[in-house]
């Protein structure tokens, strides 16, 4: 009986201090509004002062969407928070180990809205902005605590602890989804989706090949394998080049005072919003270019029997290295000078479009120059050339203000009136002209090979994108009469330019994929 009774006092004890405790805690998240958040991801940390209110122990926040915290979180949930009372600063207070989440539920969106309102209205116009919440520019998150620290220096027991275990995610839970997000910052780094500039002209390449090699009746010699390197090699020098950009973009400063990125402008941010170090960036261009490099010699091994043979493949890939790490790097700077247009259309034109035919048609020549079909390929590769230039062309008008100001001469920057705000009538003009000159170049092809042997008359079907420019065209002039009111909002209109940039990406990829299949035809 005497044992039951200790452990029922025992009991009693443990809910006491447990209840004393929490009210410890509760008495510190009503006498705050602030609390300082720290943020990690890859060793890269960052640290924010921002208003909270609690729903209980959880803790609920705005902030704008892409800030450092934000992008941190999103990658790496596990957050530190301190929370002090007002005037205890150091003294009283909290240290909390949590998983924060940006809140989803439009039900919690409300709920959030309203406790954050309550602790102050600072931030309401910005809550209430439909352009910001559009275009996810706005957001709140909840922080759930697993181990809260009260500490107290004026009491005996100065610290003192509670977990709450069932706010903490598994461990192999949180391992895989860290891993999957880790994917996904490794897809962002290399910008993905833009590999799409590397498949058009190497599918353009393949195809003009295969033509080739069936015309001379050694379609059997194709090679599936040599096909899938010479993309991957491509590929990888699309990588160093974006990965490059970003890092000398970084020290340049042009990417860290440019107000209106977007997935299309301003590169892929990872530096700028604390998920990778300049160093990271630096090194992921550099064993791209060494992939690509390495790839290289190999196929010119393949094709000539040497890595170093005097061929082509070689001279390719001197060529695209230098246009790679040359684009926006030191010293060279291509896109500084107003020659990063050019370096684009001949590095995603010509270059590999007539690189990836002459390693498939090896076959064919054997290496012996003066049996190489370059003409054919060259024609082939017009179209893509001008269309991929485009894209970088559109995707300069958002980034022309911090482009100017660091002294990154595009041809967006050189061609626009300076003023009040740039007038960007004629970069816009000339944009049209070269696309319906991509178009004219497509025809082109069609009609030589009515009278030549050059070129393919199932090339009219690839001006079928035709549809899509008419379209863009008239976003694009919806735009400017945007940008060109004197009371617009610059921090704004730019996004607005977003669906021609997808336009010319969705015009250059499509084009170039009926380019292709013109060939095989």
């Amino acid at each position: 009986m005497k044992g039951l009774c200790a452990l029922f006092h025992k009991h009693i004890n443990v809910w006491n201090v447990s209840n004393v405790l929490d009210k410890k805690i509760e008495k510190v998240l009503d006498s705050a509004d602030r609390m300082f958040i720290a943020t990690s991801v890859g060793g890269n940390s960052s640290g924010a002062s921002v208003f909270f209110s609690r729903d209980g122990e959880d803790l609920v926040f705005f902030t704008f969407h892409p800030t450092r915290k934000a992008e941190q979180i999103r990658l790496n949930p596990r957050v530190h928070v301190v929370i002090w009372p007002k005037g205890q600063e150091g003294i009283e207070g909290l240290q909390i180990d949590g998983e924060c989440y940006k809140i989803k539920n439009e039900d919690e969106k409300e709920k959030a809205y309203n406790l954050v309102l309550e602790t102050t209205d600072a931030f309401k116009e910005f809550m209430e902005d439909d352009f910001l919440i559009k275009n996810d520019v706005v957001g709140y998150y909840r922080v759930k605590p697993t181990t809260i620290k009260y500490v107290n220096f004026f009491q005996e027991e100065k610290f003192e602890w509670k977990t709450i275990p069932s706010n903490k995610t598994s461990a192999v839970k949180m391992a895989l989804k860290l891993g999957l997000k880790r994917i996904g910052l490794w897809l962002r780094t290399i910008r993905a989706p833009f590999l799409t500039a590397t498949f058009a002209p190497i599918f353009i390449g393949a195809a003009v090949a295969w033509s080739d090699l069936k015309e001379s009746g050694l379609d059997s010699a194709w090679s599936w394998k040599m096909f899938w390197l010479v993309l991957a090699g491509a590929s990888l020098a699309q990588v160093a080049t974006n990965a490059s950009n970003d890092y000398f973009d970084h020290t340049s400063n042009a990417d860290e005072i440019n107000k209106v990125a977007s997935p299309f402008n301003g590169g892929s941010r990872v530096i700028q919003v604390g998920l990778m170090t300049p160093g990271q960036v630096l090194i992921t261009a550099l064993m791209s270019i060494a992939g690509t490099v390495a790839i290289g010699l190999y196929l010119n091994q393949q094709v000539s029997g040497g890595y170093f043979a005097n061929t082509p493949i070689l001279w390719a890939g001197v060529l695209g290295t230098f246009l790679a790490l040359g684009y926006t790097g030191d010293p060279v700077r291509l896109g500084y000078k107003g020659f990063g247009e050019l370096a684009i259309a001949l590095g995603f034109g010509p270059v590999m479009v007539m690189g990836a035919h002459y390693v498939l048609t090896s076959p064919i020549h054997n290496n012996i120059l003066t049996n190489w079909n370059w003409v054919e390929a060259l024609v082939a590769s017009l179209p893509i050339a001008i269309l991929v230039m485009l894209i970088v062309w559109i995707n300069q008008f958002q980034d022309a203000p911090s482009d100017a100001a660091v002294g990154k001469n595009t041809w967006v920057v050189r061609t626009a009136e300076q003023g009040e705000w740039m007038k960007l009538e004629k970069p816009m003009r000339l944009y049209k002209q070269f696309m319906i000159e991509a178009f004219i170049a497509v025809a082109f092809i069609g009609v030589l090979s009515l009278f030549t042997n050059i070129g393919t008359v199932y090339a009219f079907i690839a001006l079928a994108p035709l549809a899509l420019v008419w379209k863009a065209f008239k976003m694009a002039d919806e735009w400017m009469i945007k940008w060109n009111n004197p009371e617009a909002d610059r921090q704004k209109v730019p996004y607005e330019l977003l669906l021609v940039n997808v336009s010319t990406i969705g015009i250059h990829f499509l084009t170039g994929l009926l380019l292709a299949a013109a060939y095989i035809l």
